[in-house]
């Protein structure tokens, strides 16, 4: 009930019950959903101090996806769920209680035992309604049989507990599956927000396991990327460096440090023009893409052309510029080229030689 308005809000009650002694779990949730199911397991697992191997459920869409004669598909965090608790799902069949005789017993019991029973208990919050199923809980499980000895609680102690599979030693934290296509730009988008797999998987279909503090994704079962899951503002990205094409780590990996040492490698007014262009720039960011326009020229050019347009450059301009340069560049390589030409000419001209005759040598002449 809502303290302020008085409104009523509806619970539903989910009933876990061990087969043998009939001992039962009951919670009660403000919903159905996935999160809400699976929390309840944790919690029935938890209470009973052990799993079983094979459980039985309702085809809840939360749980099951499809179940027909020849096809059954339980949903993803489900699945996954009871891999981690060791079990086997086998859902009732659709329309047939009497798969599961024993939780639907105990459903018709609770119903009088708890939900009866707290019928004009008004609860202000889901946790305190819960305190008070917990109690009920307790007497139902620790009630006397009519027609044997003890209770439920103690036919559990001598005949059933042995039987249960120990707990592992963190209990499953809740995730959840999703679909995703890669972008261009090799993020996927899950909740508006945007994380990196590896460049090569662009425009693939890949799946995406949420957690509370982790995002992994997988391509045919195998994962590719994973990252702390981000919250707060829209928009945000997680990027791994190693995930980017090596155009995209060039750029990336600019720093004015960086910068400088490339210069440095260069030559000394190559330097002086990277100086010249973290310190007149407005803002560090257009100084940085100035910068690696240059940088890019080292593809076509030696670092011997590179150091000779900024030496040029400098004399001619108090305020060098990388367009400037990569003018000058060009200019240099066509003049460069010119006479290269110009000098193969030359040298082939001048490689000439006298002819003699065969009379020269003694020989007959016969070209008289």
């Amino acid at each position: 009930m809502d303290r302020d308005t008085g409104e009523k809000a509806k619970a539903y009650i989910f009933v876990a019950t061990l087969p043998c002694s009939q001992l039962s779990y009951a919670e009660a949730s403000l919903s159905m959903n996935l999160s809400a199911w699976i929390t309840a397991h944790n919690h029935a697992y938890s209470y009973f101090g052990g799993s079983t191997q094979i459980v039985i459920p309702d085809n809840l869409k939360a749980g099951v996806t499809k179940h027909t004669l020849r096809e059954l598909v339980l949903n993803p965090t489900y699945r996954e769920m009871a891999d981690h608790y060791g079990t086997v799902v086998m859902p009732a069949r659709v329309g047939a209680p009497k798969d599961k005789p024993s939780v639907e017993g105990s459903v018709g019991v609770i119903s009088t035992w708890i939900i009866a029973a707290l019928r004009n208990t008004h609860c202000f919050s889901i946790e305190e309604l819960n305190r008070e199923v917990r109690g009920k809980l307790e007497e139902f499980n620790h009630r006397s049989f009519t027609r044997k000895q003890g209770c439920r609680f103690s036919a559990f102690e001598e005949e059933e507990k042995f039987a249960l599979s120990p707990l592992p030693e963190i209990p499953y934290k809740m995730s959840e599956w999703r679909t995703a296509k890669v972008r261009p730009d090799y993020h996927v988008s899950v909740e508006s927000m945007f994380y990196s797999v590896p460049y090569e998987y662009i425009n693939r279909q890949v799946e995406v396991r949420l957690s509370e503090n982790l995002v992994e994704i997988y391509f045919n079962h195998m994962r590719i990327a994973s990252h702390k899951r981000l919250y707060g503002k829209f928009g945000q990205l997680a990027t791994t460096h190693d995930h980017m094409p090596d155009n995209h780590k060039l750029y990336v990996d600019q720093t004015p440090e960086n910068a400088k040492e490339w210069a440095g490698s260069i030559g000394g007014n190559t330097l002086k023009v990277i100086h010249y262009l973290l310190d007149s720039s407005q803002t560090e960011k257009l100084a940085l893409q100035s910068i690696f326009s240059l940088k890019k020229t080292e593809r076509r050019y030696s670092k011997y052309e590179i150091e000779r347009a900024c030496k040029m450059i400098i004399s001619m301009t108090a305020r060098p510029t990388v367009k400037g340069i990569q003018t000058l560049l060009a200019n240099n390589k066509k003049n460069d080229a010119e006479l290269e030409l110009k000098r193969k000419a030359e040298s082939t001209n001048n490689h000439y030689g006298f002819m003699r005759g065969a009379a020269y040598y003694g020989g007959a002449d016969t070209n008289e």
